[in-house]
């Protein structure tokens, strides 16, 4: 029975201990979800610059998509106009070698007159 005498007030201190323990505990988890100053407040506001940036890096990505349908469009408008470009430097220099070979200008074609075919 003296055991019991004994352990009886080491168990009552031990639980006190235990209750002042989870008392500072409460205070401390109650000051670190402040939503004004804690961490609470923090993690709050970190979610909402994600959510902002998550709505930034959508728009970023929709505007990349559409300038980069412009660019293809473009790229595509000039390739078109260098092979028109091409073709008539083509065609010109074609004509040039025509009018170089004979040296009073291009060559043209004249009606006959009825006079001169009888003669």
């Amino acid at each position: 029975m003296s055991m019991d005498i004994v352990l009886q007030p080491l168990l009552i201190a031990a639980s006190g201990g235990l209750a002042a323990f989870c008392v500072v505990l409460a205070r401390r988890l109650q000051r670190l979800n402040d939503l004004e100053n804690g961490l609470g407040g923090a993690i709050a506001v970190m979610v909402a610059e994600v959510d902002r940036l998550e709505h930034a890096i959508r728009k970023a990505r929709e505007e990349a998509a559409s300038a980069s349908d412009s660019l293809a469009g473009q790229i595509e408008l000039a390739r078109k106009e260098r092979a028109l470009w091409d073709l008539h430097q083509t065609m010109d220099k074609a004509v040039g070698l025509g009018s170089r070979s004979n040296a009073h200008g291009p060559r043209r074609l004249r009606k006959r007159l009825p006079e001169a075919a009888d003669a």
